[in-house]
């Protein structure tokens, strides 16, 4: 399978960022996208709303369902995926793109940010791919996606941001269980992480602004690599964590260019990247951003 035509794919955190693009690319195919995510107003640092994000969807070719979804709240969730079922008739792929981020120490994290991370992370990937199951089981080829890194146990990446790395592997770890637990029912469950930075919002106000905007990669890499997952056979491909430019060199793609927001600048590496894990050929990445750093 090569398109998502008729698809229906329910996306967490859709109003932005990596999530939207993935979104409008599936869209391209002519796929039905529910979007659940908590923005319905315009924020001043942040573009978009689920209804913003529903235009560019149906602009791009595809049905778009806008859903005001908090997806720490059960019943919040459960309605919002009854109503992408009674919209669009059942749930094909579902993808767990919300997170949230702090990139703190332990004594510098308060603990209402580590239970918000935890409760949208982690129980949140959990939630909404247990909503989704029961539909995706009557789907063709269901897809479980994760926005989450490889499971890399080093203390460099727990020494930083111990609560964020631990949310973040929790959408991991909900990977292992779910990929064992569904292949009887042949629903694939894999993760997906981008090799550099991706120019979102997060990035820009949160992590390094301008400069790592332009050291960073377009959200497009992201959804191209998805896409290329979604379409392969859920029997066949599954239990995996994959890096964006890697599952695209699979493909075929040789020429990562143009995803880059400003190739005269060097790319930043993401963090979670295992040493053992080549970038493919061509790809040449600068240094690895200071806040993946254990403190001395």
């Amino acid at each position: 399978m090569s398109t998502l035509k008729g698809k229906t794919l329910f996306i967490t955190g859709g109003s932005r960022g990596i999530g939207l693009a993935i979104a409008k690319r599936a869209a391209r195919d002519g796929a039905n996208i529910a979007t659940a995510a908590k923005t319905t107003t315009p924020q001043p640092k942040l573009e978009g709303t689920i209804f913003t994000a529903a235009e560019e969807i149906e602009a791009a070719g595809g049905r778009a369902l806008p859903l005001a979804c908090d997806i720490r709240d059960e019943d919040q969730v459960l309605a919002a995926v009854a109503a992408t079922v009674k919209e669009f008739g059942g749930i094909d792929i579902c993808i767990n793109n919300a997170s949230a981020i702090s990139l703190t120490p332990v004594q510098a994290t308060e603990m209402k940010r580590f239970d918000l991370m935890m409760a949208i992370n982690t129980r949140g990937t959990f939630l909404v791919s247990k909503s989704c199951i029961p539909h995706l089981k009557k789907a063709s080829n269901p897809h479980i996606l994760m926005l989450s890194p490889p499971l890399d146990m080093r203390t460099k990446w727990f020494a930083p941001s111990t609560a964020y790395t631990i949310a973040k592997y929790g959408m991991s770890m909900c990977v292992l269980g779910l990929a064992g637990e569904l292949k009887a029912d042949a629903i694939a469950v894999n993760a997906l992480w981008p090799r550099t930075t991706i120019a979102t919002a997060a990035v820009g106000n949160l992590l390094g602004g301008e400069a790592m905007i332009r050291a960073s990669r377009k959200p497009e890499i992201v959804a191209d690599a998805a896409h290329a997952i979604l379409a392969r056979p859920a029997r066949e491909f599954t239990g995996q964590f994959c890096i964006d430019d890697s599952v695209l060199a699979a493909e075929g793609v040789t020429d990562f260019e143009p995803y880059r927001v400003d190739p005269s600048v060097p790319l930043m590496p993401d963090i979670f990247l295992p040493e053992d894990d080549v970038p493919p050929p061509g790809v040449v990445l600068g240094e690895r951003p200071a806040l993946d750093r254990p403190p001395k």
